[in-house]
């Protein structure tokens, strides 16, 4: 979507944007990514919607790219195929045990709790689970540690969907572990992510204070990474405050849920219990210098172990490869140079883009893909300049063709006014409810309601 701005903007009434979606609904990460309770992020959705409903602009929801239609045909009515559909593949562990029931990637996880159509069902039983783990220490992980420690009250206003809100009402999680092998300086999350986890009274911190020493090394990455420095200075006051807020609640009888951090800590192995819940096998580690100049964590040979009901799995996600489109099997990307998709022999096809996660990798975040969609934007204008994009070979290019192709097809597209029609009962609904929007989840319902807005 950034991308498509961008392209509005630079070539005025000579643009023509198709944007095409495999969901009903458009927006991707910022909606079925972005933490529910996070709306400031989730804000640069009315830029977006500006975009999609700019005249010179097209919207094909619920179209697979891949299977509804191929790249080569793509090719055949399009001067530019700009690829921009992310990560949506988990990386492995690599371990025993990590495919058990009860463990599943965290994107999973994410996607419920913020009305992914897909993953409507909760992918786990919270009501008979009393401990979690996430896998982890990026920003996903401590996302879903607040939402399982935060009052549902507090989420009741945001447009996390109704069925999960109750769910999470039924929750009996009681402690919530975010385990992860390098320590508090190397973690991945932002110390503005950090302090919204760490600032509830109701939530008990628990950390060795052992892996809150620093050595020589972290002070030198601490002295040249401010960030790291911050989310050291954030975790260690919390868990001194947090001492003392624990002691006090539990003098008056109340039981505040745990959040404990596992740090210097790498799974080897997740296995069952007699009883369901799952043991995860810990080995601790230890850091020494890395290639690049940072600290990596090898493994000491001790092990020590933590009981669960549930894991969630938060150490990466990875692009998954489409037919027609090259692929860096190294590297998980469509194989391309700053922006231009390459063939086997490193030159550039004719008129294909990538821009986003699917260029770079899963790293960054939601303003990152601004950067790199400009980046690819101007790489696009190098060449409409340079006149090197392919002609367009079909009789009738771009959204018209695309259209009658999928409709000969009996795909039912969903065009950017039928988007208006699910937007605008998502957002009634939610009024009525007292809360920003009520996201639909159920598909067929969702096609039903559009089909039904086509024919009146």
């Amino acid at each position: 979507m950034y991308a498509a701005d961008k392209l509005l903007r630079r070539y005025g009434d000579f643009a023509r944007v198709d944007v095409v979606e495999r969901l009903p609904m458009p927006f991707g990460l910022v909606r079925s990514g972005v933490a529910p309770d996070h709306q400031e992020s989730k804000a640069v959705t009315g830029q977006f919607q500006k975009a999609l409903l700019d005249p010179r602009c097209a919207y094909h929801g619920n179209v697979r790219v891949g299977e509804d239609v191929t790249i080569a045909e793509l090719q055949e009515y399009y001067n530019v195929i700009l690829l921009a559909y992310g990560a949506e593949g988990d990386r492995d562990l690599g371990i025993p045990g990590e495919h058990l029931p009860g463990v599943l990637p965290a994107r999973e996880f994410v996607w419920w709790y913020n009305g992914h159509p897909e993953f409507a069902p909760a992918p786990v039983d919270l009501s008979r689970a009393k401990a979690v783990a996430v896998l982890g220490l990026g920003n996903v992980s401590l996302d879903i540690a607040r939402i399982l420690t935060s009052k549902t009250e507090e989420l009741a206003s945001t447009d996390m969907p109704a069925p999960v809100l109750q769910c999470l009402r039924d929750s009996r999680v009681e402690e919530v572990h975010v385990v992860g092998r390098r320590g508090p300086v190397q973690a991945a999350y932002t110390p503005k992510e950090l302090r919204e986890l760490l600032t509830s009274p109701e939530v008990a911190l628990e950390v060795d204070p052992a892996s809150l020493e620093v050595t020589g090394a972290d002070r030198e990455e601490m002295k040249t990474h401010r960030i790291r420095r911050r989310n050291h200075e954030v975790l260690s006051k919390a868990a001194f405050e947090s001492r003392q807020r624990t002691a006090a609640l539990r003098e008056r009888g109340a039981a505040p849920k745990r959040l404990v951090f596992h740090f210097f800590r790498s799974p080897v192995e997740i296995a069952e219990n007699p009883d369901g819940t799952k043991r995860i096998v810990m080995e601790k580690t230890r850091l020494e210098p890395g290639r690049d100049g940072g600290q990596r964590a090898v493994g000491t040979g001790e092990t020590e172990s933590v009981d669960v009901d549930v894991v969630l799995k938060s150490i990466g996600y990875r692009s998954l490869p489409v037919e027609g489109v090259p692929w860096d099997a190294e590297r998980g990307v469509a194989r391309n140079q700053n922006g231009r998709v390459t063939a086997d022999d490193g030159r550039p096809v004719p008129g294909m883009y990538v821009c986003g996660w699917l260029r770079r990798g899963p790293s960054g975040i939601i303003g990152t893909n601004l950067i790199d969609a400009e980046e690819t934007v101007d790489i696009i204008s190098e060449d409409v300049s340079g006149h090197r994009l392919p002609a367009v070979r079909a009789i009738k290019p771009g959204g018209e063709g695309l259209g009658e192709l999928l409709r000969g097809r009996g795909v039912q597209v969903v065009s950017r006014e039928d988007w208006q029609v699910i937007d605008s009962v998502e957002v009634q609904h939610g009024r009525a409810m007292g809360k920003l929007r009520e996201k639909l989840t159920d598909l067929d319902h969702i096609l039903s309601l559009v089909k039904k807005h086509g024919r009146a």
